[in-house]
């Protein structure tokens, strides 16, 4: 999951993250600004896919496949055009989850156009956008792959029951990495994390919506239907932690330096990442605990007013063939939502390939998936309360 980053300028992105995103945007409605909700009625726009045979796509950087030879070249989405006759401009444009919502929220918010088909952002980002309806829902007649084989444990988030709005581009697993030969133990619990043996070596993730799940669930909180207590009860803990100097300090992206290094013994991370040093390092472990850790997704969405919803369709469509999604997990590493895609690894003749079908960072086993679970997301009214104290917490 991309880390979302931080500015320090009070521009309109950090204004809207203070605010916490859609309260923001309400507020701003009783100055002269348009009212941000918009009704079903008023999403679509003239769909003109028949016609014209293309879509826009806007994705993170390096979150599909490239041909090893030339990075300019996709071999997934280059045999979709030839297939379809679909030309497909693909724009890696999203850095921040936040900054993107600032970017094409003045657009949404006054009916208009964003000129793009095709977006993806992060589950609790995807919350805001479905909230606001700015998204459209999807015909699954034109989506028969993703009826059929997207995978059951993300079928239905709170946010967007039945799938609907959203369609998950790549999943993954919030846990904790850990040095195993360093250490000298193995990690179990959330709560291994405050041992007096990791004391100063501990990094938590900086970012509220993607740290503060697997803590709670440390706590045995169900995090399909936590409580306000609940989060303030995380927040204690935490609190607790930085002032005995346990916690060394709260990252982004970077934790993986400090894990590499060995600066730090144990952190919350990324499934995807851990399987990229786990190339270099064997002795660094993935660990979903045995209270639970959180699954997310990177999701994709059709914005209202997008001129190739059919297309868009047809696309997220593609992307669910089994044979297609298997192409993928080769490259990208998180974890597949695509189930099926494991039989098409398995029979690879590649031995490397092959052997990712049993990795079960991209295709959790039985006893992994009965612990994960996807977090109720933070509403906008919590947003506002509960950034005001997180971030005082990790020091934003």
């Amino acid at each position: 999951m991309p880390q979302t980053s931080r500015t320090s300028a009070m521009s309109r992105r950090s204004l809207l993250r203070a605010l916490g995103g859609t309260a923001a945007l309400g507020a701003l409605a009783g100055c002269g600004v348009p009212a941000a909700y918009v009704a079903p009625g008023d999403r679509a726009a003239a769909d003109e896919s028949t016609a014209d045979r293309k879509l826009t796509w806007a994705n993170w950087p390096l979150y599909i496949d490239t041909d090893d030879k030339n990075p300019n070249r996709r071999p997934t989405l280059e045999a979709f055009e030839k297939r379809t006759g679909i030309k497909v401009d693909y724009v890696e444009e999203i850095n921040d989850n936040d900054e993107f919502f600032g970017k094409i929220s003045p657009a949404l918010m006054n009916h208009q156009t964003t000129g793009r088909d095709l977006i993806v952002v992060s589950d609790w980002m995807c919350a805001r956008f479905v909230r606001l309806g700015w998204v459209q829902k999807m015909d699954r007649a034109h989506q028969p792959n993703v009826a059929k084989y997207l995978d059951p444990l993300l079928r239905s988030p709170a946010f967007d029951k039945g799938r609907l709005s959203t369609v998950p581009w790549q999943s993954g697993i919030t846990g904790i990495a850990y040095n195993r030969k360093k250490l000298g133990r193995d990690i179990q619990h959330v709560k291994d994390l405050w041992a007096g043996d990791l004391k100063g070596r501990v990094t938590l993730l900086s970012g509220l919506d993607e740290a503060f799940a697997l803590l709670m669930q440390g706590n045995g909180v169900d995090i399909t239907k936590w409580k306000a207590t609940d989060f303030h009860n995380v927040c204690d803990e935490v609190e607790r932690q930085v002032h005995r100097g346990q916690i060394r300090r709260f990252t982004g992206n970077d934790y993986t330096k400090d894990l590499v290094s060995g600066d730090v013994l144990a952190c919350q991370a990324y499934s995807g990442d851990v399987i990229q040093l786990q190339a270099d390092n064997p002795d660094i472990r993935f660990v979903v605990p045995e209270e639970g850790a959180e699954l997310w997704s990177d999701s994709l969405m059709i914005p209202n007013r997008a001129r190739h919803k059919a297309n868009a369709e047809r696309l997220i469509d593609y992307y669910y063939a089994p044979e297609v999604a298997a192409k993928l997990a080769t490259w990208v590493n998180y974890v597949c939502p695509v189930p099926a895609a494991k039989e098409v690894l398995a029979a690879s003749k590649d031995k490397d390939t092959a052997a990712l079908a049993d990795n079960p960072l991209i295709f959790p086993d039985t006893t992994m998936r009965s612990r994960l679970a996807i977090a109720r997301d933070i509403t906008s009214t919590e947003r506002v309360e509960f950034a005001k104290r997180w971030n005082k917490i990790v020091g934003l």
